[in-house]
């Protein structure tokens, strides 16, 4: 069956995809047995799997909500709309990518997201639902994944507020 000629209620069966607290729908597809020292890994406390993957689906009523993990991610798109991801970078730089297919469009089928970086997706207008994976590097443990405080956030990043908001509003 092609990913695209289905719905996400299928996908989530067939992939077995759960309800996540950041990421929409989640399983995790691999997990590194090989293991980093903590003393390797600057920053984090304990030792780390060298990667993991996962899959993800976002649908209206489940996006990914603004949070930041430690680890650097990859995130490649499968199927279905695209999705505008707002990054709000460590820097104090502030953009909006767009991960999906049609090239010419603009689109990328790839996003690299540096740890530390805050972001937040949304799916476009007219979009019934994205299918993506993440790879991590190292592997996340529930300690590196932060929520976001939007309105912590609004004062961080200004210029870009009014962005934060639109991504975040629930109501």
């Amino acid at each position: 069956m092609n990913p695209s000629e289905c719905d996400a209620d299928t996908i989530k069966r067939l992939l077995g995809l759960q309800p996540h607290s950041t990421c929409g729908f989640v399983a995790e597809t691999y997990r590194s047995p090989i293991r980093v020292p903590e003393d390797g890994l600057p920053g984090y406390d304990g030792s780390r799997p060298l990667g993991s993957a996962l899959y993800f689906l976002v649908t209206p009523d489940a996006n990914i909500r603004l949070h930041r993990i430690r680890s650097d991610q990859q995130y490649l798109h499968h199927a279905g709309g695209a999705l505008d991801v707002l990054l709000l970078h460590e820097s104090g730089e502030a953009e909006v990518r767009v991960v999906g297919s049609n090239l010419l469009a603009g689109q990328r089928p790839m996003l690299f997201i540096p740890g530390g970086t805050f972001h937040v997706s949304r799916l476009e207008p007219g979009t019934e639902w994205a299918l993506l994976s993440s790879t991590e590097w190292p592997g996340v443990e529930p300690p590196d994944v932060e929520p976001g405080d939007p309105g912590q956030l609004v004062v961080q990043f200004p210029s870009v507020a009014d962005t934060i908001r639109r991504f975040t509003y629930t109501g």
